[in-house]
């Protein structure tokens, strides 16, 4: 897998710093600039979550389709679902799935 910084870059190229900022929660462009610049001047330790969380992809065992971490960590901890039984069979595999406990998901 890329690391965040890579992944945050490739973003930055193919839309904006503007509209990266705006997918990752951010006000404005000048945390983007700043991280991407190297003087951010805080640890970027919730940046990178924010990146790997929005951007980064996994292939998710069950269905072999591609999901980023957030929605693979929201399969994961939701609540067991009563009204499909192909949400359940999810929610199940979910249970003993690779990616459960990865500090990423």
């Amino acid at each position: 897998m890329k690391d965040w910084l890579t992944i945050l870059k490739e973003e930055v190229v193919k839309t904006s710093k503007t509209e990266v900022a705006a997918n990752l929660g951010y006000n404005n462009h000048t945390t983007i600039s700043l991280v991407l610049a190297g003087k951010y001047p805080a640890k970027t330790d919730k940046v990178a979550a924010n990146v790997l969380d929005t951007y980064a992809r996994i292939t998710c065992p069950h269905t072999d389709v591609e999901i980023t971490h957030a929605e693979c960590r929201y399969f994961s901890t939701s609540s067991v679902p009563t009204s499909s039984p192909q949400a359940m069979r999810h929610w199940r595999a979910c249970k003993s799935c690779v990616h459960k406990g990865d500090s990423n998901v």
